[in-house]
């Protein structure tokens, strides 16, 4: 088995969202080694000095034993401009595992566009490595059944900046925008218009 992984972004010297991290590295320990003890992000991370004046990216991989690697990265967010709907039907990423195979062979079908998104049963689902927010002129809103429910994604349906719809893929081209979003990508930051 592969291990799993958080990815955590500390901006300004603060872990954002960690408890949203340790809830879902708790739920995925309790459903794969419910005998081990979780880990505690917050002590692994704070042993570690991180300067304010850059965006980190820390990689955790953990499994039944524990924490098996921690790396970090100075941040440097990828350029999307154009976004492919790539269709999938079996494809399952319920928890954040270390193999994103099946990720990187629907992403190498891309084309000429910078990214996918993920069509799975006719409804859009997410990017080959973010959840996706879609703005309708009024709100934005985001799949209700992505293919990973991620930290930033549950972090902003909690503050009421997300709402959840089924979205057809033939809907797309309703949407005026897409933003991506992950742990490393707010909403907002990462924004590609939709051509109709």
């Amino acid at each position: 088995m592969f291990p799993f992984v958080e990815t955590l972004r500390i901006e300004r010297g603060q872990v954002c969202n960690l408890e949203y991290h340790q809830r879902r590295m708790a739920a995925t320990m309790g459903h794969f080694f419910p005998e081990a003890t979780v880990p505690s992000l917050a002590d692994i991370l704070a042993s570690r000095r991180w300067p304010s004046d850059r965006v980190w990216k820390v990689h955790v991989e953990y499994d039944g034993r524990g924490i098996g690697m921690v790396k970090a990265d100075e941040y440097h967010m990828r350029t999307i401009r154009k976004l492919r709907l790539v269709c999938c039907d079996d494809i399952d990423y319920e928890y954040k595992s270390a193999d994103r195979s099946r990720l990187l062979a629907l992403a190498a079908e891309r084309g000429d566009a910078d990214e996918i998104v993920i069509v799975r049963q006719g409804l859009i689902t997410d990017t080959s490595y973010s959840n996706i927010a879609l703005y309708d002129g009024r709100r934005w809103v985001t799949p209700r059944h992505p293919l990973l429910s991620g930290t930033m994604r549950q972090s902003l349906l909690d503050q009421g900046l997300l709402e959840e719809r089924d979205i057809r893929a033939c809907e797309w081209p309703g949407y005026q925008r897409a933003s991506l979003i992950n742990a490393m990508m707010p909403l907002g930051r990462c924004v590609v218009a939709i051509a109709g």
